[in-house]
C-alpha cells in the first residue's frame, strides 16, 4: 500500500526533477551578464546540461544500476570509494545551496511584509533561515508523494506562471516606450576574458537534473518515461532561464540586489503593489517547492549507501512513509551551520554571502559531475556495449557518446577553475573574503568523503561481512 501511494506519474516526476534545477533565484545573477547571459545559457545548456541529461538517461536504464543514482553509476564503474564520494558531493553541496535558496525567499518575503531587517540584519536573517528550513524539513516526513505534489504546484504556480507574467509585462513595458536597461545592451553576446568567472553561476542553472534518479523505481514505466523527461527538461530549462534572466537584466534600474532582484523586476514592470506582492509570494512558494524537492531528492541515494554498510546503521532508518528521517535531521543541522558561516562570515546583508554560497554549491557539485562523466567514459570505452543491458543509449555511436561526455567533463573542469576568480562586483576585502571562505570550504569538503571512507566505511563493511 505504501509503495503504491509513493508511485510517481510522469508529470509528478517531471515537476519534482524540474524543481531540483530550475533556479528562479539565480535570475538576478544571470542578469548581471547582460546579453552575454544568452550565450552562457545556450553554451551550458547544449554542451553541459544536454550531456548530463543524455548520460543520466543511459546510466539510469542499465540493468542493476538503478539503485542509489549517482552512487551506483560511479561506484560500479570507478569503484565504491568514488561512488561514495560522488553521492556525498551531490548531497553535501545542497546543504550549502539551501542557504542560497532561502536567501532568495527571505528577500522576497521581506518585501511582502515590508520588513527590511529580515534581509539586512544578520541575526534576524539567520533566524529566518532556521525557521524556514526546519519547517520544510519536517513537512517532508510525509513522503515522496507529498513532496511530488508540492513540486507540481510549486513548479506551475511558483515558476511557470511568474516567469510568463514577467515575460508578458516586460514586453508590454518595453513596448510602451521604456528603454532597455544599459546593463543588457552594453554587453556583447560573446563573453570577454573578464567575464570568464561568470560561467559558474550559469552551470548552477542546470545542476540537479540527475538527482531524482534514485526515485526512478517509483516512476511509471521508467524505461520509456525517464529518457523522455530528460529531453523535455533540457528544453524547458533553457527557455525559462533565458526568459527570466533577460527580463530582469532589461528592466531593473540601478544596482541589482542578488536576493531580491526578481521582485525588483516585477516592481519595475507592474505598477500595482498588491500584484507585485502576489508575484513575490508565488516565486517564494516556487523556491520553497525547490527546497522541498532537494530535501528529499538525494537522501534516497544516501539510504542505499547505508544499506551497503558504508554509513552508520541509523542512516537506514525510515518512517512509515519510507522517508530516511535521521538523514533529514543531520541535513538540517548541517544547513543550520552553513547558514551561520555564510550569513555572519559574509556580512549578512551584502552580496558576498550570496555569491560565496552559489560558487561553493557549484564547485562541490561539479566534483560529483567530474566523477560522473569519467564513469560514463569508462562505460563507453572499456565496457562492451553488449555486456550491460540497457533500454536507452546516447544516440550517434561510440564517437558521439565520447564527445558528448567529454564536453560535459571539460566544461565542469573549466567552471571549477573559474570559480576561484572573485566576481567583478566584489572589490577589495569582499573579494578576499570570498576567495578565502571558498578555498577553505572546498578543500575541507573534498577531503571529507575520502577520509570518512578510509577510516570508517571500509572498516564497518569489513566488520559486517565478518559478522555475517
Amino acid at each position: 500500500m505504501t509503495e503504491q501511494r509513493n508511485k510517481l506519474s510522469l508529470f509528478s516526476f517531471f515537476a519534482m526533477t524540474a524543481s531540483l534545477f530550475i533556479t528562479v533565484y539565480e535570475y538576478p545573477t544571470f542578469a548581471e551578464s547582460g546579453k552575454t547571459l544568452i550565450f552562457y545559457l545556450l553554451l551550458c545548456g547544449l554542451f553541459w546540461f544536454l550531456p548530463v541529461a543524455l548520460c543520466s538517461a543511459e546510466l539510469a536504464t542499465i540493468k542493476g544500476y538503478q539503485e542509489g543514482g549517482i552512487f551506483g553509476w560511479v561506484g560500479k564503474l570507478l569503484g565504491e570509494k568514488f561512488g561514495f564520494a560522488a553521492i556525498f558531493f551531490q548531497w553535501f553541496q545542497i546543504t550549502v545551496g539551501f542557504v542560497t535558496m532561502i536567501y532568495f525567499i527571505i528577500g522576497s518575503l521581506a518585501y511582502v511584509f515590508d520588513f527590511k531587517a529580515m534581509n539586512t540584519n544578520p541575526m534576524i536573517k539567520y533566524l529566518c533561515i532556521l525557521i524556514i528550513f526546519w519547517v520544510l524539513t519536517f513537512l517532508q516526513f510525509r513522503g515522496t508523494a507529498f513532496s511530488a505534489k508540492v513540486a507540481k504546484y510549486g513548479f506551475v504556480l511558483g515558476i511557470i506562471v511568474p516567469v510568463f507574467i514577467l515575460l508578458i509585462m516586460t514586453i508590454k513595458f518595453l513596448g510602451s516606450g521604456h528603454a532597455i536597461n544599459s546593463r543588457f545592451t552594453d554587453k556583447s553576446f560573446f563573453p570577454t576574458a573578464k567575464d570568464f568567472p561568470q560561467l559558474v553561476s550559469f552551470m548552477l542553472a542546470y545542476m540537479g537534473v540527475e538527482a531524482s534518479a534514485p526515485h526512478i523505481t517509483q516512476l511509471d514505466n521508467p524505461k520509456k518515461n525517464y529518457p523522455m523527461i530528460m529531453f523535455l527538461l533540457v528544453i524547458v530549462g533553457v527557455i525559462l532561464s533565458t526568459i527570466g534572466g533577460s527580463a530582469v537584466s532589461m528592466v531593473v534600474p540601478g544596482t541589482l540586489n542578488l536576493d531580491s532582484g526578481v521582485v525588483d523586476a516585477f516592481k519595475a514592470v507592474i505598477a500595482n503593489e498588491m500584484i507585485v506582492k502576489l508575484m513575490a509570494i508565488l516565486v517564494s512558494f516556487g523556491v520553497m517547492a525547490q527546497v522541498s524537492s532537494w530535501i528529499i531528492g538525494p537522501t534516497e541515494g544516501l539510504r542505499v549507501v547505508a544499506e551497503e554498510n558504508l554509513l552508520p546503521s541509523k542512516f537506514k532508518v525510515v518512517n512509515k512513509n519510507q522517508v530516511p528521517t535521521y538523514i533529514l535531521i543531520i541535513q538540517a543541522i548541517l544547513v543550520s551551520i552553513w547558514g551561520a558561516v555564510l550569513t555572519f562570515g559574509g556580512g549578512g546583508g551584502s552580496n558576498v554571502s550570496f555569491l560565496t554560497a552559489i560558487s561553493l554549491t557549484v564547485i562541490i557539485y561539479l566534483s560529483a559531475y567530474v566523477l560522473f562523466f569519467i564513469a560514463y567514459l569508462i562505460l563507453i570505452l572499456k565496457k562492451s556495449n553488449q555486456s550491460l543491458e540497457r533500454s536507452y543509449r546516447v544516440p550517434g555511436g561510440k564517437v558521439v557518446q565520447v564527445i558528448t561526455a567529454s564536453c560535459g567533463l571539460i566544461l565542469s573542469l573549466l567552471a571549477i577553475v573559474s570559480s576561484f576568480i572573485a566576481p567583478s562586483e566584489l572589490k577589495g576585502s569582499e573579494a578576499t573574503t570570498y576567495v578565502m571562505i571558498l578555498s577553505v570550504s572546498f578543500i575541507v569538503t573534498i577531503a571529507v568523503p575520502f577520509i570518512f571512507y578510509r577510516t570508517y566505511s571500509m572498516k564497518k563493511k569489513q566488520n559486517s561481512s565478518i559478522n555475517q
